[in-house]
């Protein structure tokens, strides 16, 4: 991909990358859009592919579309990604764009300003895709892939965001954002299996002889505590695989990331104190975690940073 940004009206770029920068700070969750510690000349780009991902994943999971509309949607969407990255910007210099349009013509200056490769944005889409089709997963190795295209990815576009093409660094990201999203699922486990989703593999409840009908009762019994155990202790594994990208990466993002693997091991420590009773409370970060953690991440000593 050409590191060459096509020529764009610059009042009407500026204008497409404010509005992904509205969308970002609309639905804001634990993407780094509106942190402060994100290096400025970075966060036009991040706000840009969040406006991407946020799009296509509200395809995948709001409304009452039929499975086959949402997946029509992501289709579309998949054809104008690898057109905003080739094409002219020819149909994208009306002054009538709307808000799709005016994503994909900040995301097209930015994959080209980063060389980011189009195959991180596939992955993404094929995710959400999967996100329709598929609510069980047979074995460690399924799971572990699911996270490879809908976590992943966005560690290593923000890595080049940043300037980083590293494969040790892409390795360690990659560890850290699979824990980050099997802590969501742990964290998130009542409320996914009210929607008939189970990211715990069969292959574990079957061991663990572990009963769909007790979640149905809201109950975690013994067995289910057994397969969270195991699932707990392979997410606090992925954890220490991923400092090294927090301690490797400097300043500002440095920060954030160390920031980031100290709220994500935050999170996992709750849920492991509640004995993963999850339907009862679900664990969270709230407004008096900020100011410990935030002096974690800035005190972090290189090599063994401290614990949550």
């Amino acid at each position: 991909m050409s590191s060459q940004v096509t020529s764009v009206d610059p009042p009407m770029l500026a204008a497409a990358y404010a509005e992904c920068r509205r969308l970002a700070q609309a639905h804001y969750e634990n993407f780094p859009v509106a942190s402060w510690l994100v290096p400025a000349g970075m966060r036009r780009h991040v706000a840009a592919v969040y406006a991407f991902a946020r799009t296509a994943d509200d395809f995948a999971d709001e409304g009452t579309r039929t499975a086959e509309e949402r997946i029509r949607l992501l289709e579309d969407w998949r054809h104008r990604l690898h057109a905003c990255v080739t094409e002219s910007n020819g149909r994208l210099e009306s002054n009538d764009l709307d808000p799709h349009d005016r994503v994909f013509l900040a995301l097209g200056a930015t994959m080209r300003a980063c060389t980011l490769p189009v195959a991180l944005f596939d992955d993404l889409l094929d995710a959400f895709r999967q996100d329709i089709t598929t609510t069980r997963y047979a074995t460690w190795d399924e799971v572990l892939g699911y996270c490879r295209r809908s976590a992943n990815p966005v560690g290593r576009i923000v890595l080049r965001i940043a300037g980083y093409n590293s494969e040790t660094l892409d390795r360690s990201s990659d560890a850290l954002c699979t824990a980050l999203q099997l802590t969501n699922f742990w964290q998130d486990f009542g409320r996914d299996w009210q929607k008939g989703r189970l990211y715990v593999p069969t292959e574990e409840v079957a061991q663990w002889g572990a009963r769909t009908e007790d979640l149905d009762d809201r109950r975690i019994t013994d067995a289910w505590r057994g397969a969270l155990g195991i699932a707990g202790g392979r997410t606090r594994n992925l954890f220490t695989k991923g400092r090294h990208v927090c301690e490797a990466v400097g300043g500002r993002l440095g920060c954030e990331l160390r920031l980031t693997w100290l709220g994500g091991m935050r999170v996992l420590e709750r849920v492991e104190s509640s004995g993963y009773d999850v339907f009862a409370d679900r664990p969270t970060l709230g407004f008096r975690d900020g100011a410990p953690l935030l002096w974690r991440a800035l005190t972090w000593t290189l090599g063994s940073g401290p614990r949550s």
